[in-house]
């Protein structure tokens, strides 16, 4: 339960940061083989607000640029609009684990380039981590920010940034050799030292295997119960939208909820119904 505070300004009543120690990198890389991880996506400071208390970590995922702004991929997701959305979210949240993606072309160059946009994302979001997308090419950077104080979460598999290079978003692992380098990808940026590993759209046993190989917690998008936690973006899990990947598994239908609360507002300021006697302003008797 939070408690609120009226905001004179809007007369918003918004939640005040229960007392507790927010979780720490450390103590969620203490959890491999334990309870499951709980990762959900946020990029808004009231969304954060809902999520918190029950998710040990929250993402602001790339995923916004799909969600947010309707672009047609994570590819023109820019370092500033990442920057901005994971400010949000730590201002939103007092207990999970706030990790900011790092957009396509922002750490791909050079490990040099790589700390330069993740020391940005640190410094003005306030965040605990990063994420970045891809395997044995992505060691060496991983390795070079995490020796320099950077906690890095990897991400293999799917990895939406390379969809042109992939041809689109199907299930990785299929053959031998695709399940065979996407298990030395796991290897190899798991030794580099990312604290977490998002696993994205493997096949199952694929998922288990490499949840087995590496020392740190995975996580599973569309990959297997197996893994030390899941994750999905918010807005699919809530049912905002009419097509959602097949692992999603849709916990409301917040499109139809929104869509009959629409309706009926606009039929009452259609029939002047609203505003009624108590959304007027009369003088005081």
């Amino acid at each position: 339960m939070s408690i609120h505070s009226l905001d004179t300004a809007t007369s918003r009543a918004n939640p005040v940061p229960a007392p507790m120690k927010r979780l720490t990198v450390p103590k969620l890389k203490a959890m491999k083989g334990g309870e499951p991880i709980v990762m959900l996506t946020a990029y808004t400071a009231r969304m954060a607000q809902l999520l918190d208390p029950h998710c040990d970590l929250l993402l602001v995922g790339d995923s916004l640029g799909q969600v947010i702004y309707g672009l047609p991929s994570t590819v023109p997701v820019t370092l500033e609009m990442m920057c901005a959305h994971g400010a949000a979210v730590v201002r939103g949240s007092w207990h999970a684990v706030v990790a900011v993606d790092m957009p396509f072309g922002a750490y791909e160059a050079s490990p040099q380039q790589a700390f330069e946009s993740a020391s940005r994302i640190l410094k003005e979001t306030g965040a605990a981590a990063v994420k970045l997308e891809g395997g044995e090419a992505m060691a060496e950077t991983i390795a070079f920010l995490t020796a320099r104080g950077i906690p890095v979460i990897g991400h293999v598999g799917l990895t939406p940034q390379a969809v042109n290079a992939l041809g689109g978003y199907g299930a990785r692992g299929r053959s031998e050799a695709e399940a065979a380098k996407i298990l030395a990808d796991a290897r190899a940026v798991d030794a580099a030292g990312c604290f977490l590993l998002v696993l994205e759209g493997v096949m199952e046993e694929i998922a288990a295997e490499a949840t087995k190989a590496v020392g740190c917690p995975t996580i599973g998008i569309g990959a297997s119960a197996s893994c030390d936690g899941q994750v999905l973006v918010t807005e699919d899990m809530l049912g905002l939208f009419e097509r959602a990947p097949r692992f999603v598994k849709r916990y409301d239908d917040f499109a139809g909820r929104i869509g009959e609360a629409a309706a009926a507002y606009a039929a009452e300021v259609r029939s002047r119904a609203f505003p009624g006697e108590e959304q007027v302003y009369r003088p005081k008797k």
